[in-house]
């Protein structure tokens, strides 16, 4: 598009060579002033100050197409101006110099002053004004959006990260609260355990297997505790796990004491990361438990398969006859964090044929660790809704003021192009001033060349170097004369 409108302004240029609305100037200005507007509009985004600038010596020549160019100068200029009061400025420069080069013009020499000058008012209103406003309006636009979308992307970076930093904090919180309430009672729970494990096996062995329940109950205890507190805390400590937690025996002990069945593929799991193991313990124990509270006549069935690095759980139990109970779902809430901390997919929900089903996807060897992640940030909106505000505010209103200068050029050029101009010498000389209407001549001849004083101008039958010039007042002929370009 670089020498594109440029040359499209040259051809605009030379429209009144085939198409006049007015005396033309000698085709050599023509040209000239058609090679002008386009090294104008080649320079506007390049020197928007500058292009300004040298439209001025363009009012000189009588070529109204070439004029009208200078508003789509107008336009780019203004959108490349950052600056309103040098714009504006410019544009004040720029319009005194055109108006002092349109009274040069020979059309205007003949007007009264108060004429020309509200000629001169009327054509800065629409060949810079309302450009100027479009392009400033579009121009602005752009940058505007970009310094939105920044900062919408901004915020929400930052709700993201505040709403981060507050789960961390309060997981903190819970994980020193469960610490201090809990930790100290279970300690002391083990050792005296301990001490009792040791002296029932001195003075009363029917005892001792108490005792020793007891204490391995309690470690336990203290063992799930320390894993509950790596999975809120950002930083856990390394989690403490009996060796048999996961695997196939110990899924089976659980699956016992529950009535359910098993079903087992694949390699067994000692091998497995810990965390993937105790992963595999609450979800097949949460399950279980799930069953025994909302459908404890249910049949159940506990699917575990080992492949392909990945190990799959499946707990589905069928319809219950029992009316059901209403639960908060903590537990498959808590399952689906820690499952999904693992880097795994957790689902659960009723299937087609009825009953319940729970799910879980967990890889053998997880590579994330156990903490909190911070929330996706949604993209900045790439798209605007089309509202009035918008649309006045981003310019595209704005933009519409170019449409009736362009649609008023193209009806000049057919007006042109069609209307009939030549008036042969007899007529002109029957006409007469004070007595022959302008509707009559404009009946025969129709409107011809309008120039900017008002006058009819129409090309001579016998010279195309002459023009009869038509003067009207209140309708009526008020002078005529012949006049060369």
């Amino acid at each position: 598009m670089r020498y594109v409108w440029p040359s499209l302004a040259f051809l605009v240029g030379l429209v009144p060579l085939i198409a006049p609305l007015a005396p033309v100037p000698h085709p050599l200005l023509t040209v000239a002033s058609a090679l002008w507007i386009a090294a104008i509009m080649w320079l506007a985004p390049r020197k928007p100050e500058w292009a300004l600038l040298l439209t001025a010596p363009l009012f000189a020549v009588n070529n109204l197409w070439a004029q009208s160019i200078t508003t789509f100068v107008v336009f780019t200029a203004s959108r490349r101006i950052t600056r309103l009061g040098r714009l504006w400025a410019v544009l004040g420069i720029m319009t005194v110099l055109q108006s002092a080069f349109s009274l040069g013009q020979e059309s205007y020499r003949t007007m009264p002053l108060w004429e020309s000058l509200t000629g001169s008012v009327i054509g800065s209103v629409f060949f810079v004004l309302f450009p100027a406003v479009s392009g400033m309006l579009l121009g602005r636009r752009r940058p505007m959006l970009r310094l939105l979308q920044e900062r919408n992307d901004y915020l929400e970076r930052a709700r993201a990260l505040t709403a981060a930093s507050a789960r961390s904090e309060e997981r903190a919180h819970i994980a020193g609260e469960m610490h201090d309430m809990l930790g100290h009672r279970l300690s002391l729970i083990s050792i005296h355990a301990g001490a009792l494990e040791l002296a029932t096996a001195r003075k009363a062995p029917q005892l001792h297997e108490q005792a020793e329940l007891i204490r391995t109950t309690s470690s336990l205890a203290m063992a799930e505790l320390r894993e509950i507190l790596g999975v809120l805390r950002t930083s856990p400590e390394p989690e403490s796990l009996d060796e048999d937690t996961g695997t196939r025996s110990d899924i089976a002990a659980l699956v016992e004491g529950s009535s359910a069945s098993l079903d087992w593929s694949g390699e067994d799991l000692h091998g497995a990361d810990p965390r993937t193991r105790r992963a595999v313990h609450r979800v097949v124990r949460e399950a279980l438990t799930n069953v025994r509270k909302h459908a404890p006549q249910a049949r159940t069935r506990v699917q575990v398969a080992v492949q392909g690095g990945r190990v799959r759980i499946q707990v589905l139990n069928g319809p219950s006859f029992a009316p059901p109970s209403k639960g908060a779902r903590r537990g498959l809430v808590g399952l689906e964090e820690r499952v999904g901390l693992l880097g795994g997919s957790f689902s659960a929900g009723p299937p087609a044929e009825g009953g319940f089903r729970v799910a879980a996807d967990i890889p053998l060897h997880p590579s994330v660790a156990p903490v909190a992640e911070v929330a996706e940030v949604p993209p900045p909106l790439a798209a605007e809704v089309l509202t009035v505000p918008r649309v006045v505010g981003g310019g595209c209103l704005g933009l519409l003021t170019l449409l009736p200068i362009a649609g008023a050029l193209i009806v000049l050029l057919l007006f042109a192009l069609f209307n009939p101009t030549q008036m042969n010498a007899p007529y002109f000389d029957s006409l007469k001033v004070g007595v022959t209407t302008e509707e009559e001549v404009m009946g025969q001849f129709g409107i011809g060349q309008l120039g900017v004083d008002g006058c009819s101008r129409y090309q001579t039958s016998h010279n195309a170097e002459v023009y009869y010039k038509l003067c009207y007042s209140d309708g009526k002929l008020r002078s005529k004369e012949q006049e060369r370009p």
